[in-house]
């Protein structure tokens, strides 16, 4: 998707894509996404992009909800439960493909992904980012295929077994292969877009970590409070961009999803229902890829709201030590660095291993250069960050741990009611 350089709204011009070339480190992503038709830098790739959505996310499951489905068939061969697979997939995919249309048309790709920011951030940063963004389609392939592989195998043995026999083409077998390539492109056109954006998310979430954490390396040196809280004011900057950018996308999908897996329940609990793996395979892929979608939206924001959030509790270790290194030096005594210990009642073969944050774990942090920092600065700094925590947020409505729970516990409410309704839990 190459940038124009174009203005983006009106007469702004300062609001202008950022020009790039075409063969430069989006060279794979762009022919990725040419391959999908999501390419829109043109008119002509516009309309293209929006034929190909309106035939593989509205055309092609109608048809085949409508005109192929077997309402005659035996037990096997019967599809119940296509109507809520195929509504849930295709206006999931339509939520998908609206707003990464909207992103790339809007701010072109470079500037979606904040690559025009980069040569503000540190070489750590930039690497970490870019093998991330070299991993992005593999992290892609690895959510798509499995789904695919399962739903080819549903589709192949549902035709070959002889369900459909519509000879729309002359001939049985090739009308069959055909609406089953349809069918099948079908599914991965629309599970594609669905874990595109959310990859793409996740990319870009990847990117505030990394340099929340190359951040947390000023409370390490003689650093300065100013510049402290500039950066901080600039990461806090983005992760508002990046929550009004998503916002509407995270909101509906999460709307979406849950009305999804709401009508699955209820219409395989209702009386009389039957559920096999031949009935309500198709469903359960269904589900599977949805939720993980939105696990992927949720875990990516969460993640990151919880290491800006972690900025405030070693912003207020560094106060501590500092404080504490500046009383020894009063009293006379040489200032010396502190050990990195953990708590008395810990042993020392301890390890906290992956269950300990980088950013708020309980290892002190060397103070042999803060006497330069006043006290008055360093306090105001620490208030700061606690009145001020950053994140990912929906709305006004921060995306972190309480909040999920908050989320969970509605609809484990709600599924215990629509159970209690259905087959008698109470």
């Amino acid at each position: 998707m190459e940038d124009n350089g174009e203005p983006l709204t009106g007469g702004n011009s300062k609001i202008t894509r950022t020009v790039s070339n075409a063969y430069d480190e989006f060279h794979s992503f762009r022919s990725y996404l040419r391959w999908m038709c999501l390419d829109q830098s043109n008119k002509g790739l516009i309309c293209l992009s929006w034929f190909m959505f309106i035939l593989f996310a509205i055309v092609v499951p109608a048809i085949s909800h409508f005109v192929l489905a077997c309402a005659s068939c035996d037990s096997k061969h019967t599809r119940p439960y296509d109507s809520v697979v195929q509504l849930s997939l295709s206006s999931v995919a339509t939520l998908s493909f609206v707003c990464l249309s909207k992103f790339i048309r809007s701010y072109g790709l470079r500037r979606f992904l904040f690559f025009d920011k980069l040569c503000d951030e540190s070489e750590t940063v930039r690497n970490g980012y870019m093998n991330k963004l070299n991993r992005s389609l593999k992290l892609l392939s690895f959510f798509v295929v499995p789904c695919f592989i399962a739903e080819s195998a549903y589709k192949i043995w549902w035709y070959a077994s002889g369900a459909s026999q519509i000879p729309f083409l002359g001939n049985v077998i090739l009308s069959d292969t055909v609406a089953c390539i349809m069918e099948l492109c079908s599914w991965l056109y629309r599970t594609t877009i669905i874990f595109l954006v959310c990859v793409l998310f996740h990319l870009i979430c990847h990117l505030q970590i990394l340099r929340l954490q190359d951040f947390a390396q000023v409370f390490q040196v003689d650093s300065d409070v100013e510049s402290v809280l500039s950066e901080h004011l600039r990461i806090r900057r983005h992760l508002r961009i990046i929550s009004h950018r998503y916002r509407a996308f995270v909101l509906w999908a999460l709307i979406l999803v849950t009305g999804s897996q709401f009508a699955s329940l209820l219409i395989t609990t209702r009386s009389g229902a039957a559920v096999d793996i031949y009935r309500a395979g198709e469903l359960a892929l269904c589900s599977i890829t949805l939720v993980t979608g939105i696990l992927i939206i949720l875990r990516s924001a969460t993640k990151i709201t919880h290491k800006a959030q972690a900025v405030a509790c070693l912003a207020a270790k560094w106060h501590i030590c500092a404080t504490l290194d500046s009383f020894d030096a009063t009293e006379g005594e040489t200032p010396r660095t502190p050990l990195m210990i953990t708590a008395d009642a810990e042993s020392e073969g301890d390890d906290a291993g992956d269950e300990e944050d980088e950013l708020d774990n309980t290892k002190l942090i060397p103070a042999y250069a803060y006497s330069t920092i006043s006290f008055q600065k360093r306090q105001a700094l620490v208030t700061y960050f606690e009145n001020n925590r950053a994140g990912i947020t929906v709305y006004g409505f921060t995306l972190d741990r309480s909040t999920l729970h908050s989320i969970f516990g509605v609809e484990l409410a709600l599924v215990l009611w629509l159970l209690g309704k259905t087959v008698g839990i109470s």
